[in-house]
């Protein structure tokens, strides 16, 4: 029965989105980046995706550092696959941008399992009147992927195709995109939020609003999503048989469970369709996780962070526990990081962990983002 279940779950996950008036994107973009030249064979198996994890974990060092060789200029043209969703009555006057983060792709925003119960897209357009662009991050899913997955693969040539995108959509310079928006806010979770971070690092002026889910600027316990993932090479999953050889992906269903699913607060068989239809990440990609994210952002419209009280990659499993009476969780750090901006919030969603879409407690997580949106000036009507 569960086999059946867990069949019939994905089915519906590959679904196309059927509420409001979605429509599927192929966007050819031309990017380039200033990238990092890391001195790292390109692991083939099992045992080059173990240490490359023990590397990356081993205390007191900083491996990133200990292999990074100079910078290279990395360009391309590549295609970019995506969904513009907006209210059956017309687009609104906000769009939201959303990026997803390692283990997912632009399904993680609308997620069908249990008749969309789970699905952010559906509540920012149906029930708020939000228009959304969702897209699978350069390298993933229906995007063109990379062929070398540590020295093209990398925080910052996405970032580059997040930026192209975002002028393109401010512009009308979208195919298929005609609505003009009066603000584009960006919704970032996990990677996605480093991207979103990253992006108006870059350019102060190219959002109105950022939120970021599944986030601090604490990178000490990164290594423990690492070590969780329990990685393999990806393309030996028949299911990820298309990606070059050197991405990495979780070796089972445990290790999707450590790195996104808070004890009690999840439905197990959210859990077998997240590691069914789960996507991998590149070395390159962890390797940049937290170099965006390490200095101060200029932005200066509104801040949202929003991150499980149970996050392990961010919060090592508590981002109550700051050690420091005077902060009250380890998101809220974050505005130091944030000089300019008006309105920083960090607000932790109670017993959740990393993945918060997935979560029973997603409600409370989508409730905070719409009425913090709302009261800042930037709801869709």
């Amino acid at each position: 029965m569960v086999k059946a279940l867990t069949a019939a779950a994905v089915a519906a996950f590959t679904s196309v989105a059927a509420a409001a008036r979605c429509q599927n994107l192929t966007i050819p973009v031309s990017v380039s980046a200033r990238n990092g030249n890391f001195k790292l064979a390109n692991p083939t198996n099992a045992i080059d995706a173990t240490n490359f994890a023990l590397n990356m974990a081993r205390q007191g060092h900083n491996y990133t550092d200990e292999i990074l060789d100079g910078y290279n200029t990395v360009s391309g043209d590549y295609n970019i696959s995506a969904t513009y969703c907006e209210p059956d009555a017309g687009p609104g006057n906000v769009l939201q941008v959303c990026t997803h983060g390692i283990g997912f792709d632009r399904s993680y925003w609308d997620f069908s399992y249990n008749n969309y119960n789970y699905s952010y897209v559906r509540d920012a357009v149906d029930q708020h009147g939000y228009s959304t662009f969702t897209w699978d991050r350069l390298g993933i899913g229906m995007s063109s992927l990379f062929q070398d997955p540590i020295n093209e693969g990398q925080l910052w040539i996405e970032t580059a195709a997040l930026r192209y995108l975002t002028e393109g959509l401010r512009n009308q310079q979208i195919q298929g995109i005609s609505a003009q928006f009066q603000k584009i806010v960006h919704v970032g979770h996990s990677f996605g939020s480093s991207q979103s971070y990253a992006l108006t690092a870059m350019d102060p002026t190219i959002s109105d609003g950022i939120v970021l889910t599944g986030f601090s600027q604490n990178g000490t316990f990164a290594s423990q999503f690492v070590l969780g993932s329990n990685f393999i090479i990806a393309n030996t999953n028949a299911a990820l048989a298309k990606y070059p050889t050197g991405y990495l992906a979780p070796s089972s269903a445990v290790g999707v469970h450590i790195d996104f699913f808070a004890p009690g607060d999840f439905d197990p068989q959210v859990l077998q369709v997240a590691y069914m239809t789960g996507q991998p990440v590149t070395p390159g990609e962890i390797l940049t996780l937290t170099g965006a994210s390490a200095s101060p952002n200029s932005f200066g419209g509104p801040v949202l962070v929003v991150t499980g009280e149970r996050d392990t990659p961010y919060c090592g499993g508590d981002c109550l526990a700051t050690g420091d009476p005077s902060l009250a969780s380890i998101p809220a750090a974050s505005k130091m990081f944030f000089p300019n901006a008006q309105n920083f919030n960090a607000s932790i969603t109670p017993g959740a962990g990393h993945g918060l879409n997935l979560q029973y407690s997603h409600p409370i997580t989508y409730n905070t983002i719409f009425s913090y949106l709302s009261q800042n000036g930037l709801s869709a009507q």
